[in-house]
């Protein structure tokens, strides 16, 4: 044989291998391609699953936190419940309570003779028929008994009584509530007359003892006051200007803290004179007779139940949108990344055979 032929055999053979190798990679290609779309239908398929599943599952809390900042003002006409320390009446009546009162209000005979000043506070729930007309005659009966209305609301937010502690009064919720200042004397009377308007639920009593601080304000008084007697005598002695504004100076300043003094002393005494009492007023609340449920009702129920199911889908995929484009920009970015490590890869490899 001759060289022409040998060579063109060889060429021959050569153009075969090659085709053969260009439809091995092109079907490697297509093959790679379509695993490639599948992977994506995988992939997005259970993306949508996912993000139903999650959006299911957020739902409740998103639905839950939107009813809970909104359902604030729908729950302004529910009952009012005594503080959150105060005690069940239990086995005790409202009168016996109120008796040991008091005995307790004002000043009692300590050890040794001592008189012990006492400030009383009182708290009760009482179940009325009509809230505005009981808090009426209760300011009326404080107003009797030498007292008066220091704070009134029907149907708001009560705050918490300044006159007694923290620890002990929490805020009172949305009702009717009044509270009074009464004689310390007759705070039983005022707390008994308290049955004859409607059922008490609940009632609380604070007994503080404020003998040591009544004891230490008077005596720092009377010594401020001496005090001050001193410097004006001094003032009047005075042989200098010097002399003279230096007395002034420390007489301004003994008289500022003994008129403070004086304030507490009387804030004090009237805590101890003048019982503080809070009552919060309740109406019976209505019983609802259900109707018996049919096949109506329970095809209403479920249809709610759905709106409000898809409802919470909807809010939940839309709370869910931002985290899903952050996530697509990240994928994205991923894929032009592989996709051109790829095409690097497949010139490289097509560039090898023409070589050879």
């Amino acid at each position: 044989m001759s060289d022409a032929r040998v060579e063109e055999m060889e060429t021959a053979v050569f153009a075969r291998i090659a085709d053969e190798r260009g439809e091995e990679r092109a079907r490697i290609e297509r093959a790679r391609v379509r695993a490639v779309r599948r992977g994506r239908w995988w992939m997005g398929g259970a993306a949508a699953v996912a993000v139903i599943a999650v959006a299911a599952v957020i739902a409740p809390l998103v639905l839950s936190g939107i009813q809970g900042s909104t359902g604030a003002a729908g729950s302004a006409h529910s009952a009012a419940v005594a503080p959150a320390s105060a005690p069940q009446m239990g086995g005790s009546s409202l009168t016996d309570i109120a008796e040991s009162s008091g005995d307790m209000a004002g000043t009692e005979a300590g050890t040794g003779g001592a008189e012990r000043e006492i400030a009383v506070s009182a708290s009760a729930t009482v179940e009325v028929d009509d809230a505005p007309s009981a808090a009426a005659s209760i300011g009326e009966a404080a107003v009797l008994a030498g007292g008066y209305v220091e704070t009134m609301s029907i149907g708001s937010s009560a705050p918490m009584d300044p006159a007694v502690s923290t620890d002990v009064y929490a805020p009172m919720p949305t009702g009717t509530w009044i509270t009074v200042r009464v004689p310390s004397d007759q705070l039983a009377t005022t707390l008994s007359g308290l049955t004859d308007l409607g059922t008490v639920t609940s009632s609380q009593i604070d007994r503080r003892d404020v003998t040591t601080e009544a004891v230490d304000l008077r005596a720092r008084v009377a010594a401020l006051e001496a005090s001050v007697a001193r410097l004006t005598e001094l003032m009047a002695q005075s042989a200098s200007t010097a002399d003279l504004i230096a007395a002034e100076s420390a007489l301004s300043q003994r008289q500022s803290e003994l008129d403070s003094l004086r304030q507490q002393l009387t804030w004090l005494e009237g805590q101890v004179d003048m019982s503080s009492a809070m009552i919060t007023l309740t109406e019976p609340t209505p019983v609802v007779v259900a109707d018996p449920a049919g096949f109506g009702d329970g095809v209403t129920a479920g249809w709610s139940g759905l709106v409000a199911t898809v409802n919470g889908i909807v809010i939940a995929i839309g709370f869910l949108l931002p985290w899903l484009a952050v996530a697509a920009l990240a994928g994205s970015l991923i894929w032009a990344v592989r996709r051109a490590v790829r095409r690097r890869r497949s010139r490289s490899a097509s560039s090898s055979p023409a070589e050879e």
